[in-house]
């Protein structure tokens, strides 16, 4: 009788372990369901629970970062994860599924700051964010991807990306988009990679409503959307507040009468504009965020990340891009790169979880792009107590000079993520964070300088 009651106890526990609060609805219209309720405006979007709109129906959650997930008309949706945690970015986990239909994504703000720990899923295809608002559409067969501000990057399931995974699927199969694409999308049929295309129905699936927040309003625009809903968002300081229909601006001192504004007698005098001061360019730091045996961090995550752009996690490293001037890949040509700074640690499993951790040497390395291609290499020694271990990679180059590379399991091959900059004029530099398996026993975690 005690274990019966013991199982019902646990099996209760693990029912409501579950159903933590994802988000809140903060908008509903025509026909729209939360589980098996009717959707209601102020109504708790817990983890897992199906959300669904009917013909005219619309769903407006504000997540608990203070992101925004919309659903338009004929979808299916639920927000599969949402587990922020604000004194450790690493173990946030924040998971979207589409089933089908039509649905916006905005990134709160712990997503912008664990962009690595993020998944929205569709039937065919997992997508990562680099920051960013963006629109999915998709069936059981067919996913487009279209972006209003930021970036995704796009890839099918195959290979080591399944949909039970978390974070981007990124690779030599993987598509990026940025917002800088107007009129592109990313495309992914099932049983193929994939690809960026030319957007032959403005707007993507179901169009917006009216009241839709705007991810950024276009020169000589006129933003259309509801005071209501902007004010329910948070999105009030990002738009700016109509009339729903008029394209008049709301007065918010409705009811008191504006004092009129006096006509200057004496001629305006416009003071000169001062100079608009350079953008520094842009530069990449890396550094080791996690302590290794007795050696202490090396790199302070919480106040980098407060200040610069988080790009990848590692193990034990981490990957940061300055605020500043753009990188723009260059079209052609190519540029070679020499190894000037590294850190690398070798893990050893013995079984039984029993792992030990020794520091290595890196040499000899070298580091290769062509930009005509979008591709590069790369090669490096790695010096252990034991041994040399001659290391490879290559991967993908994005425009904003991103570096993708994906060991695909095999053995002395590694995983990257880098970034290339001007930070030291026209010759440039470039820094990675890598892993990847030596042998049945060994992994290599580590990341590197290039000049």
């Amino acid at each position: 009788m005690q274990k019966i009651l013991i199982t019902a106890l646990l099996a209760c526990a693990a029912q409501f372990a579950h159903a933590a609060d994802a988000g809140k609805i903060v908008f509903v219209a025509g026909a729209a369901k939360a589980g098996d309720r009717p959707a209601l405006e102020g109504s708790q979007v817990e983890e897992g629970q199906l959300l669904s709109t009917g013909a005219d129906g619309y769903i407006y959650v504000k997540t608990a970062d203070n992101g925004l997930f919309i659903l338009r008309p004929q979808t299916q949706a639920r927000i599969v994860t949402y587990r922020i945690d604000q004194q450790n970015p690493a173990n946030t986990r924040v998971k979207f599924e589409l089933i089908s239909g039509t649905a916006r994504s905005k990134s709160g703000d712990a997503v912008k700051h664990a962009r690595q720990n993020f998944r929205f899923n569709t039937p065919v295809a997992a997508i990562g964010v680099r920051g960013t608002d963006f629109t999915v559409v998709t069936d059981n067969d067919t996913s487009r991807v279209s972006v209003f501000s930021g970036g995704v990057v796009v890839s099918g399931f195959a290979g080591g990306c399944r949909p039970d995974g978390g974070g981007p699927c990124e690779g030599a199969t993987s598509r990026e988009l940025s917002a800088a694409q107007r009129g592109q999308l990313v495309q992914v049929t099932r049983g193929q990679a994939a690809q960026v295309v030319e957007e032959t129905t403005p707007g993507l699936g179901q169009p917006a409503r009216p009241d839709e927040p705007l991810a950024k309003k276009e020169e000589g625009e006129q933003a259309k959307v509801s005071v209501e809903a902007a004010k329910n968002i948070g999105l009030i300081t990002a738009i700016d507040a109509v009339k729903p229909g008029t394209g008049v601006p709301v007065n918010p001192g409705a009811g008191n009468p504006t004092p009129p504004v006096p006509v200057p007698t004496d001629p305006i005098i416009t003071p000169p504009v001062p100079p608009v001061p350079e953008l520094p360019e842009r530069h990449a730091i890396w550094g080791r965020w996690q302590p290794v045996g007795t050696s202490a961090p090396t790199l302070d995550y919480a106040a980098e990340g407060a200040k610069s752009e988080l790009l990848a996690l590692n193990g034990y490293f981490a990957l940061f891009r300055t605020p500043g001037k753009e990188y723009v890949t260059p079209n052609n040509g190519s540029v070679g790169f020499s190894l000037r700074g590294s850190e690398a640690y070798v893990n050893t499993e013995f079984g039984g979880g029993n792992i030990t951790t020794s520091k290595a040497t890196l040499t000899n390395g070298t580091l290769n792009v062509d930009f005509g291609k979008r591709s590069f290499n790369t090669n490096m020694d790695l010096v252990t107590k034991t041994d040399t271990v001659r290391l490879r990679g290559e991967g993908t180059v994005t425009g904003d000079g991103q570096l993708y590379g994906a060991a695909d399991g095999r053995r002395g091959y590694l995983n990257i993520r880098g970034l290339l900059s001007n930070e030291r004029g026209p010759t440039g530099s470039a820094a990675t964070i890598f892993d990847g398996r030596i042998d049945d026993r060994r992994t290599v975690n580590g990341a590197a300088t290039w000049r």
